[in-house]
């Protein structure tokens, strides 16, 4: 079995080798892929692996926006710290969805899953979407924030756009009004409901319902304009603008 590995932290991407060759030591690693742009140039000019091991979450994005840049045909087992994307993740050819930190009976169960595909495990597969539907997931109504000397309420359907200013993680409401969040931009785009909101780039997270308009940009990228003031022009990637695309008029 031929496996290709997309993970951006080394360490992780090591330990996962490392359970991989312990688990089946016939599995042989084709290449360890960092990003999303390197992945896409890796499909594009390399066979179709056997199966590919793919974390959500690059520096770069979300590893969803490699499947809007090229077809993979092979069976995709996902990686990941949160289990938001689980559904998302069996819309593209996955056939299994481990947590991290990845433990050896759920990376057994995955690669013997992959072995033993048939009508029978694919029925399965149904099963598990048709359970993930059915799971409530709940997202963020209100955040915790400083105001002066209190700690007060802020909704998230008032949130227009949050972004990193030098260090500092800022909410910025409809009323033009900036309150800090003392959460990394990763973990809030986990915490906010994606069809309100979606991660543009490294630096912001946006309300679909603040978008005024989308330009075509240099390079085929996207431009947003929002109907509040920002500090700067928010850039979507080349990779992503399908994905914002389909977004804002979902």
């Amino acid at each position: 079995m031929k496996a290709v590995i997309v993970e951006d932290e080394i360490f992780a991407s090591q330990a996962l080798q490392e359970l991989i060759h312990k688990v089946d030591a016939s599995i042989e690693i084709l290449s360890v892929l960092q990003s999303i742009d390197e992945s896409v140039e890796w499909f594009r000019s390399h066979p179709v692996p056997d199966v590919v091991f793919m974390d959500i979450h690059l520096a770069d994005g979300s590893s969803f926006a490699i499947f809007d840049e090229v077809k993979i045909t092979c069976p995709v087992i996902f990686t990941t710290a949160y289990n938001e994307y689980a559904l998302k993740a069996f819309e593209v050819n996955s056939i299994d969805y481990l947590l991290k930190p990845i433990n050896q009976n759920d990376l057994v169960r995955a690669i013997n899953k992959y072995k033993n595909m048939t009508g029978a495990s694919n029925n399965n597969i149904n099963s598990l979407i048709a359970s993930i539907k059915s799971a409530k997931q709940e997202y963020k109504s209100y955040f915790l924030v400083p105001e002066k000397d209190k700690l007060i309420p802020l909704a998230t359907a008032d949130i227009a756009y949050i972004f990193i200013d030098e260090k500092m993680m800022k909410a910025v409401t409809f009323a033009n009004r900036t309150y800090y969040l003392d959460k990394t931009l990763d973990e809030l785009e986990t915490q906010l409901n994606p069809d309100e909101f979606f991660r543009a780039n490294r630096q912001y997270i946006i309300a679909r319902k603040a978008v005024k308009d989308l330009t075509i940009w240099f390079g085929g990228k996207i431009a947003v304009t929002l109907s509040v003031t920002t500090p700067e022009r928010i850039i979507v990637s080349k990779l992503k603008v399908g994905e914002i695309k389909r977004w804002v008029v979902m």
